[in-house]
């Protein structure tokens, strides 16, 4: 399936884009090229290979932990004290310019 001069106005327009006749030519020329290479890797035959990594909470998790800890077993040697830590939910809250208890309020930016 090739994307056509339309597909991709029809895409910037959704997106809120304005893009010049050299933007389209790129986007299009880009576009056809990834779909080009995903059609060159749909003809390999992957049958027999496993799966290398799962985002699933149903392989290799630690189920006697809560939240990120179940998932300790994927850390890294290089980074010995984990993940940097979340800023805590109030303190995020505290600093937003309009807020109510549970979330952040931002101005509507989609008019149609």
């Amino acid at each position: 399936m090739k994307v056509t001069e339309k597909d991709v106005g029809y895409v910037a327009d959704l997106a809120h884009l304005e893009l010049t006749g050299e933007e389209v030519a790129g986007m299009l020329r880009d576009l056809n090229s990834i779909l080009e290479y995903v059609d060159r890797l749909n003809e390999l035959d992957t049958s027999d290979v496993s799966p290398m990594a799962q985002v699933s909470d149903r392989y290799g998790v630690d189920k006697a932990k809560q939240g990120s800890a179940r998932f300790s077993y994927a850390s890294r040697e290089d980074i010995p004290e984990g993940l940097r830590k979340s800023l805590p939910h109030a303190e995020a809250l505290a600093n937003a310019p309009d807020a109510d208890e549970d979330f952040f309020k931002v101005p509507k930016v989609i008019e149609r």
